[in-house]
This record gives C-alpha cells, structure tokens and sequence, in this order.
C-alpha cells in the first residue's frame, strides 16, 4: 500500500463528519500529497508532508494508548478525532512550496549545476496552526479541542509568547498530546530517516 493509500484509508475510515469528502476532495486536487513538509529540516522531499502526517497520526494513536496518559491527562479522544488533528495539522502547507533552482558545486566534478531546491510562496499569509484551523474549518466543523490542538501544534516549538503557549497546554491537553507527536515525528522518525 502506498502512503497515499495509506492516508486515503485511515481517512476514510476514521472521518465521517459532514464535509469531510469535500476536504479530501480538495486535498488531491492540490499538492499535498507530493509537498515536502519543510524546505530544510523533516521532509523536505516530494511526499514529505504526507509521510510526516502519516508519522504524526502513528505517533499520536500511540501516545494515546499509554494507560498513564489517558489517566493523568483524562484524554480519550475519539478516533475521528485523532485522525482529524494528526492528518490534517500541517494542511497549511498546501500549495505553500514551489521549486526553484540554485546554483551548488558538484563535489565529484566539482563543476557548478543547477540544482532544485523548495522555496516557500505563502499565498495565504495566516500564521501556522491557525491557518490550519481556517483551511479545514471551510469544509467541515472541528469541535473546540480539535481546532485548540491543531492550532498549538508547534508546541513551544512555535514564535508566540511562551506564556500563552503554556497556558494553551494547559487548558487543551489534546493539544499537548499532538504537540509531543508533531516532535517525535520530526525529530525522531524523520531525523532519522534523513541522516
């Protein structure tokens, strides 16, 4: 099964809210099935962001069985719930990449090429997780938890003051929960991957 197989099955099967086949409509008509998740850093190849939803989603699904998570962060969210927040958190990086070419030395020839390299082109210039709650919000209804989650993502990962990231953390334990799954997945699974 590909990923996008993959993706398209863990979709389907988990998100039944109204909109949510306009959602995946939209998903394959644009590219974020072949966008990198990054320009540098975790999957910042063709599929990336797709294979870095796919990884957040494993990650997530696994922090949520612990037994001590569930008990001490009283989280136990539904399965659509799950697959909405860790598929769909970075769907702000959709139509957000463009290739370009640059000039790099080729270290066996040591001749000078012209190379492709990805280039961010924000055509809807909306912050990160926010932009993610917005996209969605126009083809389905996330409940509070869910959009909290998806919004605060980054973690303290993200530019905003960390006082209210704190305080988010604290009040969305979802939130928390898919901020440590983002983490692991970027720097974990693709951290390695890429080394």
């Amino acid at each position: 099964m590909t990923a996008k197989e993959q993706f398209i099955q863990i979709y389907t099967e988990n998100i039944k809210r109204e909109g949510a086949d306009k959602l995946l409509e939209f998903l394959e008509k644009s590219d974020f099935f072949t966008a990198p998740a990054s320009t540098r850093f975790h999957g910042a190849y063709e599929g990336g962001l797709l294979q870095h939803s796919l990884n957040v989603y494993e990650c997530l699904v696994d922090f949520l069985s612990r037994p001590r998570v569930k008990e001490r962060y009283k989280l136990e969210p539904t399965a659509e719930t799950a697959a909405i927040i860790a598929l769909l958190h970075d769907v702000c990086k959709v139509n957000f990449y463009t290739v370009q070419m640059r000039n790099a030395k080729n270290e066996q020839t040591g001749q000078w090429e012209k190379v492709p390299f990805y280039a961010i082109d924000d055509r809807l210039p909306y912050g990160h997780g926010e932009k993610s709650v917005y996209m969605i919000s126009g083809f389905m209804r996330l409940s509070r938890e869910e959009a909290m989650a998806i919004r605060w993502h980054m973690g303290f990962s993200g530019i905003e003051d960390k006082n209210t990231i704190g305080k988010a953390l604290e009040m969305f334990p979802l939130a928390f929960a898919l901020s440590v799954a983002d983490m692991e997945a970027s720097y974990f699974l693709e951290g390695r991957e890429e080394k």
